[in-house]
């Protein structure tokens, strides 16, 4: 038996695997765009860097968003306002994240029990202590490759 499709679904269908469609190339489309290593920002670049992102992060998706609503016959705004309604409710469904402080203030925590514990000498700790405060780890906050964490032999 087969079943017509409301309008109303496939309009929601088709959005909701827009989002999952560009959520999915925009990482892959900047990561493939940065392939020869840079040296570690300053606080300025950096920030000029993520205005820059943002700016062609908005470009693509209006570009985007323009593309369906032709697809679709309908207008771009109506396109645009049901992309944020399921990007917004995708980011209150999300964990806030700890700050950089309280990141390396857990770091710091499990670091003095690895050296009361005998595992790290003080000297190894702070070491560590002061490559994550330069950035040298990867992951949110540092400077290295970008993703989850970084576990020795995996």
């Amino acid at each position: 038996m087969i079943r017509k499709m409301s309008r109303k679904h496939l309009l929601a269908g088709l959005a909701a695997a827009g989002v999952l469609g560009v959520g999915i190339a925009a990482p892959t489309v900047a990561l493939a765009d940065d392939k020869s290593p840079s040296p570690a920002p300053s606080a300025s670049t950096s920030t000029d860097q993520n205005s820059d992102r943002q700016q062609q992060r908005a470009d693509r998706q209006a570009e985007f968003a323009e593309a369906l609503a032709k697809e679709l016959g309908v207008p771009t705004d109506k396109v645009t306002a049901a992309l944020e309604k399921l990007r917004e409710q995708r980011q209150a469904d999300r964990p806030e994240r700890p700050s950089t402080e309280d990141r390396q203030a857990a770091l710091k925590d499990r670091l003095d029990q690895a050296v009361k514990d005998g595992k790290l000498t003080q000297e190894q700790a702070d070491a560590v202590l002061k490559a994550a405060e330069a950035g040298v780890f990867p992951g949110p906050g540092g400077h290295g490759h970008h993703g989850g964490d970084f576990r020795p032999g995996n």
